[in-house]
């Protein structure tokens, strides 16, 4: 397997750039997830490595070789796309056996590859059918094994589970970790589903029009997000974030939401090099996890209690999402599924200040 290595790599589309000078060391057998939202630039960067556009600055290294001028078929890759992208005319041993035989393999060698493939992936007995008879995951797991039987250095996967529905989702996001755990190769992997980066990925790369914001391991970025991008970007829901301003009283720093009630910072270490300033803007940042309905709470750590009005409910089965507003604020906490709590009803809110998260809100750097 081989490393990939992104130095300064710039694209643009005529005069609008796309992709501005990113860097990214990939680890050989390492697991990256490329995530962001629409346009941020995550399938360009795929497709460059992959040699299917062409940078525009920079340098993409596969291994020990500069690739910027090396063909596609020639990179040592094999990709894996959205749309399957299968030969109709072909049943799946010849679909996945196509390019061996355009690189002239030895047909006893084709043979052991594709039957080696087809058992990682429960494809045996599909093996003469065609596309058309295949189900959606059925065919994902074909293109997968197309890519496995070239033995490539990397793989690469452009959002390949996007035309999936959620439970087929769910199986073949397992069905590729076990694919990874066996053929141990390098992988890159373009998602826009948080979720699939949280538990697919070795580490992930955050990506926002074009520029990495944040690279790390899933919990690194869950615990520790280095500004409201990411923090609103990684966790499902994603993080409460809030505006307040900070005040200071005899018993330290305090957080004011719009004048209407203030809640105390614990005296924590901040971010290196920050210090807080009086009546200064930030957003405050509580995961769902660290706000509990009081009722429901059991032995959540108690360090602040609000009231607030139930907004919306979403009952999940074994808990449940309960929106609430408060005096100039709004969170989504957690509540036991069954627990019957009810639209415009009056609940207590325990937070555990602990995990707060503060951003400066001109920056929206973290900054506690």
């Amino acid at each position: 397997m081989a490393n990939v290595i992104l130095e300064q790599v710039v694209k643009q589309f005529g005069k609008v750039e796309v992709v501005h000078g990113v860097s990214l060391c990939i680890e050989s057998r390492e697991f990256i997830v490329l995530v962001g939202p629409s346009g941020c630039g995550k399938s360009t960067i795929l497709r460059m490595v992959a040699g299917l556009e062409k940078i525009t600055a920079g340098v993409i290294r596969i291994g020990d070789r500069v690739v910027n001028d090396i063909a596609p078929k020639d990179r040592d890759i094999a990709m894996v796309f959205q749309n399957y992208a299968l030969y109709p005319h072909m049943n799946v041993m010849d679909n996945m056996s196509f390019g061996l035989k355009l690189k002239k393999t030895p047909h006893d060698e084709i043979k052991s590859r594709v039957r080696e493939a087809a058992e990682i992936l429960g494809l045996e007995q599909l093996l003469l059918r065609k596309p058309f008879e295949l189900s959606g995951g059925q065919r994902q797991r074909v293109a997968m094994g197309r890519a496995i039987v070239r033995k490539p250095s990397v793989f690469l996967f452009d959002e390949p589970l996007s035309n999936l529905d959620a439970k087929l989702r769910t199986q073949m996001r397992a069905e590729i970790k076990r694919l990874h755990h066996r053929v141990q190769s390098t992988v890159i992997y373009v998602t826009h589903d948080q979720v699939e980066a949280m538990t697919l990925a070795d580490r992930i790369v955050v990506l926002r029009d074009g520029y990495i914001e944040q690279v790390g391991k899933p919990i690194d970025l869950f615990q520790n997000p280095v500004n409201t991008f990411v923090a609103g970007f990684i966790g499902s829901p994603p993080m409460n974030l809030v505006p307040a301003r900070m005040v200071k009283n005899n018993t330290g720093w305090h957080l004011d939401f719009s004048g209407k009630f203030q809640v105390p910072v614990p005296d924590k270490p901040l971010l290196s090099g920050n210090a807080f300033q009086e009546g200064q803007p930030v957003i405050v940042g509580l995961r769902t996890e660290d706000l509990m309905v009081a009722d429901c709470a059991g032995p959540f750590p108690e360090t602040w209690k609000i009231d607030g009005v139930v907004d919306v409910v979403e009952p999940l089965g074994n808990e449940s999402h309960v929106h609430i507003r408060f005096d100039g604020a709004s969170f989504i906490a957690r509540c036991d599924g069954k627990n019957m709590i009810r639209l415009d009803d009056r609940v207590r809110v325990v937070l555990n200040l602990n995990q707060m998260h503060i951003f400066d809100a001109a920056t929206t750097l973290a900054i506690y």
